[in-house]
């Protein structure tokens, strides 16, 4: 008898991202180390030798003397070929991301079920936000059920949460500084976070709320980081599952009270929002909001690639933007080139708003002499001579 279907679910979208990362990283190592020769030639293209039998003979059946105290060891033969072989690259590390709750919990699980059977290391990580009295005993505890089901290293990591941006935005932003922090400490390859469909719908109607356009309607992307080391399985697993699974494993999860706190804007639409959408429109918003979210996203990742191919075709030997065949681009690739010209000169990504692209792109398209826009980190766009020039003020 099988495990039960909940169970099953997760291990089956654990076990597809460990596969993607296991191909990864051996074509990684594969590229970086690649075969050498005693005369450190490269290998030849041509066919690969033959791998050695399993049923070869053990070396205690193959005749010879038998070596004593005063008889060295014959060393073994050099390849055939003159190879050097190389040292078999270490097993990927993999850290889980856990907060204690039940999404979390059941991918660790997954995580430590799946990973010994795909030769990967499996370790675990708790971000101590300090936000809560008994935080520290609450990710204590969260790392001893990280070692209970066989994750190592597990640990967790205390942070100090600003005030930029709101608490929420605040709190995610020293969580994922511990996170690349605990990355790079331990070499890990990537980390897993445990994100569900339910989460994906919330960030789908928070990006429609602020009206921010189709990158924000895309929602969270299954693999994102600096060389995709956020790894987001349980993005078609809906949260009930994770929870199920959790329960018919005995495991013990964490309610954070926060998450149910109406102070905060997440909570207000995963308890009040969502469930009054589902009233009016029936059952599979969730469902239909997901799966905008990956077309929103499909149709971004088109519209940024056309951006970059478009880019070096309306800029001028100077290297400055020309108005004229800015406009001429349709007003979706030409507002990413403005966003990506914005960043460059210095505006932090997370505070350019649709707001002052559109600004920006009024300079193009709605010219009447109009002065200089200020950008924040103290950038400045205005127009001179049919060039857009987007600098530090």
């Amino acid at each position: 008898m099988g495990p039960h279907p909940a169970v099953a679910a997760i291990r089956l979208a654990v076990r597809r991202v460990l596969h993607d990362i296991l191909t990864e990283h051996h074509t990684h190592t594969t590229r970086r180390t690649p075969a050498r020769t005693t005369s450190g030639a490269p290998p030849l293209t041509g066919a690969p030798p033959a791998p050695t039998p399993l049923t070869a003979a053990p070396p205690e059946a193959v005749p010879g003397p038998t070596p004593s105290h005063d008889t060295p060891a014959p060393r073994p033969a050099p390849p055939a070929d003159g190879a050097v072989p190389h040292a078999p690259a270490p097993p990927p590390l993999v850290l889980v991301a856990c907060s204690g709750g039940a999404d979390s919990m059941a991918l660790a699980s997954a995580l430590a079920f799946e990973a010994p059977r795909l030769g990967i290391r499996a370790g675990g990580i708790t971000v101590d936000h300090g936000l809560q009295p008994g935080s520290d005993v609450r990710a204590a505890e969260v790392v001893l059920r990280l070692r209970e089901l066989g994750l190592d290293p597990a640990e967790s990591v205390a942070v100090t949460v600003g005030r930029a941006g709101g608490p929420e935005a605040a709190a995610r932003d020293a969580r994922y500084a511990a996170l690349d922090a605990a990355l790079d400490r331990h070499g890990a390859t990537a980390v897993l976070l445990g994100h569900t469909r339910d989460d994906q719908a919330e960030t789908v109607l928070l990006g429609l709320a602020r009206g921010s356009g189709i990158r924000s309607l895309s929602g969270m992307a299954a693999v994102s980081g600096a060389g995709g080391r956020y790894r987001r399985p349980f993005l078609t697993l809906d949260r009930q599952t994770a929870r199920k699974a959790c329960m018919v494993q005995s495991l013990p999860v964490w309610d954070d009270p926060h998450n149910a706190d109406p102070a905060y804007t997440r909570s207000r639409l995963r308890h009040e929002g969502l469930p009054a959408l589902e009233k009016a429109l029936g059952k599979g918003v969730v469902e239909a909001l997901a799966r905008t979210a990956q077309l929103s996203r499909d149709d971004a990742d088109a519209l940024d690639t056309w951006a970059r191919q478009a880019e070096a075709s309306v800029r001028d030997a100077a290297g400055l933007l020309e108005c004229a065949k800015l406009y001429a681009l349709p007003p979706a690739v030409r507002r990413r080139i403005l966003r990506r010209a914005a960043i460059e000169a210095g505006a932090p990504a997370g505070s350019l708003f649709a707001r002052h692209i559109e600004e920006i792109d009024r300079l193009i398209t709605g010219w009447r002499g109009q002065g200089a826009i200020n950008l924040p980190g103290r950038v400045v766009a205005q127009r001179q001579g049919g060039r857009l020039v987007i600098r530090q003020g």
